[in-house]
């Protein structure tokens, strides 16, 4: 009888974790769009597209493809990518921050 109750109880933790992990993919990365366009916008605004442009140009490429993703429905893509661009806007930022301290 314990035996039993024990597997019930697994079975619904199971279920709760699927279903925990498939709400995540079935909505939009609307909040990592937002991040990576405006650390991007703030890169460029750093002057990233004239002292660090090959990070900027990956943010910008990153995002493209997220929105694609996301146009598609692929959601987890789309957040992933809208990630990476975040990464490399901020990378760009720093860059461009560096080569205006260098003479």
């Amino acid at each position: 009888m314990q035996a039993s109750g024990i597997q019930t109880f697994i079975k619904g933790l199971a279920l709760v974790v699927i279903l925990s992990l498939t709400a995540c993919e079935t909505t939009p990365p609307a909040q990592e769009m937002s991040d990576a366009r405006q650390a991007i916008a703030v890169a460029k605004q750093a002057g990233a597209e004239e002292l660090a442009s090959f990070h900027l140009h990956a943010a910008e490429e990153y995002l493209e493809t997220a929105k694609r993703a996301l146009n598609d429905g692929r959601y987890s893509e789309a957040r992933r990518n809208a990630k990476h661009a975040k990464v490399k806007a901020l990378d760009a930022l720093k860059a461009a921050e560096a080569s205006q301290k260098d003479p």
